[in-house]
């Protein structure tokens, strides 16, 4: 028993022992690692440390080197500064001692050789002066005119009219050739009466079963139209009775003008007019401007003029108004020594219209001077729907007479050669000699044969006017 308690006890020291000593090894190879890891931590700090002191001086060196660089420029800056302000004094001495020896020499003095200085200047810069007011004029122009193109434009493709056009004679149907013996009448009386009562006259011929009237007053014919159709329908033909039928059918063609009147005015969208105003346009349905129908043509001028100033930033109402009523003297009775511009116009002032109106009645062919912009846009208007294709015709001599007045018109100015009217007169062009006319001045001669061209010429819608001038230089080498 007392061996085994002494091995127990040996066993229990021996455990104790190697206890300890693992402890104290661990321990011992914790505080190692430690003492590693602080000393390779330390290192890495002492390389960081010198690689930043490395780029810090590197840096600095460079900023050392920039700033050298910098002061070495800024000294050179200042050292070309004074040789260039040394040059200027050197310059103006050596420039004030050529103008103390120029006028020596010359026998003048500071203010004459300025005048002398300024002169010649202005002699070199001319030309060039010249140049550019042209082409300054020139794009003021073209900007002018295609902000009037696109205004234009915008206005005439809102608005869709029927072309029509009438004729200074109507047939009216006959029911058997007898009537044609009987519209004659013994002696020819009925055919007389019917002539004198209308003023129109009767055309029968041997075209079967066809009377013809002819007539350059589209009221009397209309009235014509409408009592013979009624004498022929009745079958009584006697001059009483065709006395009888004309007194009815004046009665209800003025009828019918007032009833067209109204509806024209209805039609635009305008208040009520005065009774005779809205007779006076209804008459001019029955009347022609160049073939177009007037009262057609009146209406789409109106139309024209309130988009137009719509377009423009004005008021619809009285360009429809001045539209409207622009051609209004052309139903009135013909008075002496007055247009149909001026007639109408008249009468709407008594009427107690707007001026602005009136004016614009009075001035859209330029018969007095514009007082508003309404004014313009009759004109323009008025000019657009007679120049559409189909809305007017011209006689063989009325073109002619027109084209030789626009080359006659062109042709009397100094320095042109040769006109020449193209595109039924909707173009002219115009040859100058370039020995007389330069290219400053060419500029100002196209605008003076435009604004001779719209006062001396009539003409419906535009002109576009080109002028040439070509020079040309021949040698022949033998």
């Amino acid at each position: 028993m007392p061996v085994a308690a002494d091995q127990s006890i040996l066993a229990a020291v021996a455990f104790s022992s190697g206890a300890i000593v693992a402890y104290a090894v661990a321990k011992w190879r914790e505080s190692t690692l430690g003492t590693l890891r602080d000393a390779r931590l330390r290192a890495e700090v002492e390389l960081a440390r010198r690689e930043a002191t490395v780029e810090a001086a590197e840096l600095h060196a460079e900023a050392a080197a920039e700033k050298r660089d910098a002061d070495a420029l800024r000294q050179r800056a200042h050292a070309e500064k004074r040789e260039v302000e040394e040059r200027a004094k050197d310059l103006a001495r050596q420039g004030e001692q050529l103008g103390l020896e120029l006028q020596r020499l010359g026998g003048i003095s500071p203010e004459q050789a300025r005048q002398l200085l300024v002169e010649r200047l202005r002699k070199e810069l001319t030309g060039e002066a010249e140049r550019l007011r042209a082409e300054l004029l020139e794009r003021a122009e073209d900007e002018v005119e295609e902000a009037a193109r696109r205004t234009l434009l915008a206005a005439m493709q809102r608005l869709t009219t029927r072309t029509t056009q009438d004729a200074t004679a109507v047939s009216v149907q006959l029911p058997n050739e007898d009537m044609k013996g009987r519209l004659i009448g013994r002696e020819g009386r009925n055919i007389r009466a019917f002539e004198q009562a209308t003023g129109a006259t009767l055309l029968i011929d041997e075209t079967p079963g066809v009377a013809l009237l002819s007539c350059f007053d589209p009221v009397r014919r209309e009235t014509a139209r409408i009592a013979l159709e009624r004498v022929v329908k009745d079958g009584r033909i006697t001059p009483a009775f065709i006395e009888e039928a004309v007194r009815a059918a004046e009665v209800e063609v003025l009828s019918l003008a007032r009833r067209l009147g109204r509806e024209a005015v209805r039609d635009l969208g305008l208040p009520p007019m005065d009774g005779e105003v809205e007779e006076l346009l209804g008459r001019l349905h029955f009347r022609l401007s160049a073939n177009q129908n007037t009262l057609a043509h009146s209406v789409e001028v109106a139309q024209l003029c309130a988009m137009l100033a719509a377009e423009i930033g004005l008021d619809p109402t009285p360009a429809k108004r001045a539209g409207l009523l622009h051609d209004l003297g052309k139903a009135l009775e013909p008075e002496a020594g007055s247009s149909h511009a001026l007639a109408g116009a008249a009468l709407l002032r008594r009427l107690g219209e707007d001026p602005r109106v009136v004016n614009a009645v009075a001035a859209h062919h330029r018969e007095v001077d514009a007082e508003s912009l309404y004014a313009p846009l009759v004109m323009i208007a008025d000019a657009a729907s007679g120049s559409r294709p189909g809305a007017r015709s011209s006689t063989l001599e009325s073109y002619a007479q027109r084209i030789r007045s626009l080359e006659e018109v062109a042709a009397a100015f100094e320095g042109v050669r040769e006109a020449f009217a193209f595109q039924s007169g909707r173009e002219l062009r115009v040859v100058v000699d370039p020995g007389k006319v330069s290219d400053a001045l060419a500029g100002e001669l196209i605008r003076r044969i435009r604004n001779k061209v719209e006062e001396s010429v009539s003409y419906q819608g535009s002109v576009r006017i080109i002028l040439i001038r070509e020079q040309r230089f021949t040698e022949e080498a033998r």
